[in-house]
């Protein structure tokens, strides 16, 4: 009523998260409430009436929209550009009394959302609370925003568990995103729901692909993994990940192995190990309590080559992680690949050079044999 077929309206413009549904109200007598959210991830209600009907020859059709994930034009101002987060870290650095961000805890953290341009964006809104703060946490997920989506995550957890595990490995998972899936009153499909995701900054999409943009997206599906039942066997394996941890820096590789069988006996196809990520899926689960405590990098270029993993303590005197994966193998040839490849420098440092990192650092060999079913695994400490 507001804008359509009005002669004084020659503009409007509006933004926020959620797309204009394209609706108009044939009005009744009794009246509802429905719920809606804005753009703060604040729950708003609009009086409508009860036998409300929609026409769809009435839309409010003279809307363009424009998202960052389909649409080019604008694409660059849904964020803060690499250029833009530079001078704002210039600025926090010149203004704050004792500054404790570095510039890559920033890009760790909240960069890597994809614009339908090919460019990649941070998320403003938390890097501006982190500079403010003068602390990195995870700003973005402690919306009704976050509660509301991964309600539609847990109750079509058949269709889309198996790829939130691929997810957390740092997979991406094919999907055809299609903004207007995001207006739904009902997301159905695995497409929508994922389109609803992006739409909503908790996905990112990329050359057809879905993924988990960075650490900060990282730590709330961790957290959920870990409290969330209804994910089932993830929820399960994440309530491990704890005992996991506590006996690879224990040694003990019994318990360790007893882990990762509990994990591949159950039901889901991403435990058949027929490609690296399906096994990196698997450490991730099971490691996944470490990463309250330490940043856990994949394939990190690491000395003369790539590291399977690499878990980085946030507090520089707790111990380290070297994590080298095998299948058809055995452990002390994955310890052997460790040290000849020395991908202990990436946490020691070269000689000559102040330590990164002053606890100890382990070096895990994980092994699995496709014919006898078993894994094997053996724990050293460097330089004992």
């Amino acid at each position: 009523m507001l804008l359509k077929s009005k002669a004084y309206v020659e503009l409007a413009y509006m933004t926020g998260i959620l797309p204009i549904a394209n609706r108009r109200i044939a009005y009744g007598t009794q009246e509802s409430k429905d719920s809606f959210v804005d753009a703060s991830g604040e729950s708003l209600q609009a009086v409508f009436p009860a036998d409300a009907s929609y026409s769809d020859g009435s839309e409010l059709n003279m809307f363009v929209e424009y998202g960052m994930a389909t649409s080019e034009r604008f694409s660059g101002y849904f964020g803060f550009s690499e250029k833009e987060v530079d001078g704002l870290f210039e600025t926090y650095r010149r203004v704050t009394e004792a500054p404790r961000l570095s510039r890559s805890d920033l890009r760790d953290w909240y960069d890597g959302y994809h614009t339908a341009a090919g460019d990649r964006l941070y998320n403003p809104r938390s890097i501006v609370c982190a500079l403010e703060n003068n602390q990195i946490k995870n700003y973005w997920t402690s919306s009704g925003i976050y509660d509301s989506i991964i309600g539609y995550v847990k109750d079509n957890v058949a269709d889309i568990r198996d790829d939130l595990a691929i997810l957390f490995a740092g997979g991406g998972v094919a999907a055809d995103i299609q903004e207007y899936a995001a207006v739904s009153r009902q997301l159905e499909t695995k497409d929508e729901i994922y389109s609803a995701m992006v739409v909503y900054g908790l996905l990112t999409y990329e050359n057809g692909e879905v993924m988990i943009p960075n650490r900060e997206l990282m730590c709330g599906y961790a957290s959920m993994m870990k409290k969330e039942e209804g994910l089932g066997y993830i929820n399960r394996l994440a309530r491990e990940s704890a005992r996991m941890l506590k006996a690879t820096f224990a040694k003990d590789t019994e318990t360790m192995a007893a882990v990762l069988k509990y994990a591949h006996d159950t039901e889901s196809p991403i435990f058949s190990y027929n490609s690296e990520i399906e096994l990196s899926a698997v450490v991730n689960l099971v490691y996944l309590s470490a990463r309250d405590k330490y940043r856990v990098e994949r394939e990190d270029k690491a000395g003369e080559g790539y590291v399977d993993f690499i878990f980085y303590p946030d507090c520089r005197s707790d111990n380290a992680l070297i994590l080298e994966l095998k299948v058809d193998s055995s452990p002390e040839e994955a310890i052997r690949q460790i040290k000849e490849k020395k991908y202990i420098l990436r946490l020691k440092g070269k000689l000559g050079e102040k330590p990164k990192y002053t606890g100890k650092v382990f070096l895990a060999g994980i092994t699995y044999d496709r014919k006898t079913k078993e894994h094997k695994c053996l724990v050293e400490v460097a330089d004992e």
